[in-house]
Parts: C-alpha cells; sequence; structure tokens
C-alpha cells in the first residue's frame, strides 16, 4: 500500500500531511499525480470535486517555494470560497516552513490584499481580482516557479478563459504548470496544449461510490414541492443536508419557509458578501447549522465532510451540474442519498441529465402525504401566484420524463 512516506517529501511537508492534516494513505489523485509533480513535470489532473487535488499541487508549490523570495507560486480558483479554502490548506501544509500565503478575490476591500501581496510568497485568487491587481502594479509575476490552474471546467464555464489566458501569458515561460478539473473537455485539452510541455495526463476513479448512492425523484405539484421538502427533511435522520437552488431568490425563498417551518436553515449565493458566505460556510462545516441551501456557487470544489443528503428543488439546466450537486454525497464510503423534487418545470432539465448519463438509476418514489405549511407572509402574495416556481407553457409535459424520451417542456426560466 502507497503512503505519503513513499513520495520522498521534506519531513516538514511530511509532518504536517500526517500529523496536522490527519492523512496516511493518499487518494488516487494524490498518489498518481504526485510523483510527476515532485519530478517538476507539468501535469494535467482529473478527478472528481473533494479528492484531494489541492492537497496534490500543494506538495509541489510547498517543497518549492521559499520564504521571503516574492510570489513564486499562483494557483487560479472559480470562486471566492473555493480560494480561502485552498489558501487554509496551503498555510497548514507550509506551517513548518512558514510561507506566506495571500488570498485574493473580488467583493471585498481590495486595500488588504495589496498589503498581503507585499509580504506573499503564495497567491491563491480568481481571475478577475488578478488582473485588477495586475492593472494596479501590486502582483509582480516575475519569480513564480508554479502555476496550478485548479477547477479548470468551472472556469471556463463562467467565462474566464480570456483572463485566464492573459495571467498565463504575465507568468515566465520557465515554469511548472498543473491543470486541475473534475472532467477534461476539448477546451481544456487546447489551454493545456497551448501553455503546457509535455504534460503528464493522471486520471482518477470517481470519489463517490455509486454504490452507496441511493439517487430518487418525486413528481409532484409545483404548489406542494415546499410542504413536500418540509415534510422529507423532518422525517428523515440525516446528518449535513444540501439543498440546492438554480437561483438566489429562489434560495433565500426556501430558507425563509424552512424557518417559519421549524427548520434551522441557512442561505448561501453569489448575492451575499463574503464575509457573509465565509461564515455561512463556517457554520455549516461545523454543524452549527444542519441544512444549507444553495446555488451550484457550493457544488464545486468545496470540502465539506458529513454531507447525508442532497435535495435537488429545482433541477439544473446543465447535467454536469447535476453531477458535481450529487458528489457532494457518498464519499470515502460513506453512505448517501439523492432526492430530486420535479414539478413540470423541472422535466426538460431532468430527460436531459438522464440522457446524458442513462447510468445513473434514479428511482421514482411514493408521493407520501405532506401536511400544510407555514408561508413567510411578505413572500405569500408571490407564492401563490407561481412567481417562484412556475407551471408549463400551454401544451408543456404533462408527465414525468422516462429514460431516454424526450419532453418538449421548454424551461420557462
Amino acid at each position: 500500500m502507497t503512503t505519503f512516506n513513499d513520495f520522498g517529501l521534506s519531513n516538514a511537508l511530511l509532518g504536517a500531511i500526517t500529523k496536522r492534516m490527519g492523512y496516511t494513505v493518499p487518494t488516487k489523485i494524490q498518489e498518481d499525480s504526485i510523483p510527476w509533480i515532485m519530478k517538476g513535470k507539468d501535469v494535467i489532473g482529473e478527478s472528481a470535486t473533494g479528492s484531494g487535488k489541492t492537497l496534490a499541487f500543494g506538495c509541489g508549490i510547498v517543497e518549492k517555494a521559499e520564504p521571503g523570495k516574492g510570489i513564486q507560486a499562483l494557483v487560479m480558483t472559480p470562486t471566492r470560497e473555493l480560494a480561502e479554502q485552498v489558501k487554509d490548506s496551503l498555510i497548514i501544509m507550509s506551517s513548518m516552513k512558514q510561507l506566506r500565503v495571500a488570498a485574493i478575490y473580488g467583493g471585498v476591500s481590495i486595500v488588504p490584499q495589496i498589503d498581503a501581496l507585499k509580504t506573499a510568497d503564495v497567491v491563491v485568487g480568481t481571475p478577475g481580482r488578478i488582473l485588477d491587481h495586475v492593472s494596479r502594479r501590486t502582483i509582480n509575476f516575475m519569480h513564480i516557479k508554479v502555476l496550478v490552474l485548479d477547477e479548470a471546467d468551472r472556469m471556463l464555464d463562467m467565462g474566464f478563459i480570456d483572463d485566464v489566458e492573459k495571467i498565463i501569458s504575465l507568468c515566465p515561460k520557465k515554469r511548472q504548470t498543473l491543470f486541475f478539473s473534475a472532467t477534461i473537455s476539448s477546451d481544456i485539452k487546447g489551454l493545456a496544449d497551448r501553455y503546457l510541455d509535455h504534460p503528464k495526463e493522471v486520471s482518477a476513479v470517481k470519489y463517490v461510490d455509486p454504490s452507496k448512492l441511493k439517487q430518487m425523484y418525486y413528481d409532484v405539484d409545483r404548489n406542494m414541492k415546499l410542504s413536500l421538502l418540509v415534510h422529507l427533511l423532518k422525517s428523515e435522520k440525516s446528518g449535513l443536508i444540501m439543498v440546492f437552488c438554480n437561483t438566489r431568490h429562489t434560495t433565500d425563498f426556501v430558507v425563509e419557509t424552512l424557518s417559519a417551518n421549524g427548520l434551522d436553515a441557512i442561505p448561501i449565493h453569489g448575492g451575499l458578501s463574503q464575509e457573509k458566505r465565509l461564515k455561512t460556510m463556517d457554520m455549516f462545516k461545523k454543524t452549527k447549522v444542519q441544512i444549507l441551501v444553495c446555488t451550484d456557487v457550493a457544488a464545486r470544489g468545496l470540502h465539506i465532510e458529513n454531507v447525508s443528503h442532497i435535495y435537488n428543488y429545482e433541477i439544473p439546466a446543465q447535467p454536469k451540474d447535476y453531477v458535481h450537486r450529487i458528489g457532494r454525497t457518498a464519499r470515502a464510503g460513506e453512505e448517501g442519498k439523492v432526492v430530486n423534487l420535479l414539478a413540470h418545470e423541472d422535466y426538460d432539465n431532468f430527460s436531459r441529465i438522464l440522457r446524458e448519463h442513462y447510468t445513473f438509476n434514479i428511482e421514482k418514489m411514493e408521493k407520501p402525504f405532506a401536511p400544510k405549511i407555514k408561508i413567510p407572509e411578505k413572500k405569500r402574495d408571490n407564492f401563490r401566484r407561481g412567481g417562484f416556481s412556475r407551471g408549463p407553457p400551454r401544451g408543456g409535459s404533462r408527465g414525468p420524463p422516462r429514460r431516454g424520451g424526450r419532453s418538449d417542456q421548454r424551461r420557462s426560466r
């Protein structure tokens, strides 16, 4: 059995991983990629969210960077939350070396970031804010030895490709470049062909254990979705729970409704301040609140343990977003459950998921009786008008989707 002792890591880094982080046996992506990273090779790593990619590229950064010699490593991430998470991990990994790690992203004051960059050895940031610092001449790429693109597919999905390429072009040509992604698309391959030098490709099996994951759906009238959600949340034994919605507006509405019905829930979405988002994630990870209602901002990259249930209050338009949502549970040998609530407006998206991921076994469940619930007063009128969950247009689909079938339903959002 391979252990971290087999990678030739320094005693300081090995101690941080095994003693401070508590890891002794590497995950598949770590086992396959760390040897190449330690040899200084460029790497394209494909592995699911939560499989240990940060520790893999972190080994290369910590071993190569030296305190007080300028910014020697740059990690690009698609979201603020992931930037903070990566920063925290790198601080722990480099604790014996005392590297200075700075996280830079939008939504917060730029002034403290400018101060942090003056002494930083490693920088983790989102593309937009990195370029903001470039324009202000408050960041210097001259000494970069390691460049990392984390969650590369998400970066491209969010439209950061031009920013990413501009940042890459500003870095020294003599460097090690590491791309990590849940999926390796043709666009990422093209990016790698342009900027990586004979990269080693590594791919790990999915971290989610399909044998431990139970997927199901309930066919429900749109005006009964909330009642069914409240009933299921109250009747199921569970660990941490994530409820996914497609919009910020619906996320806030669901949280208010759950709270009005005696369920402690908190929201996270792009409309919240960075301080609020970080506080929310901290509360959820520390199990101070059991239910997190969120948009897809929380589905990618973030490491959250002990999530036993995923509820899709709304079905995402893109099948890959569904995959990333359900990837939050059934990890590391633990069991997990995914519950999809389907009203008319969800049929088209759900059919698309079934067509693209035909191996998924998503079982239809008999709908239980769900008692009437309280709707927050200020939302009641909008709820009655269907403002949060509109029905299908005239002539739309009138039954739940079947595997391999088509639905004429068009998204009403």
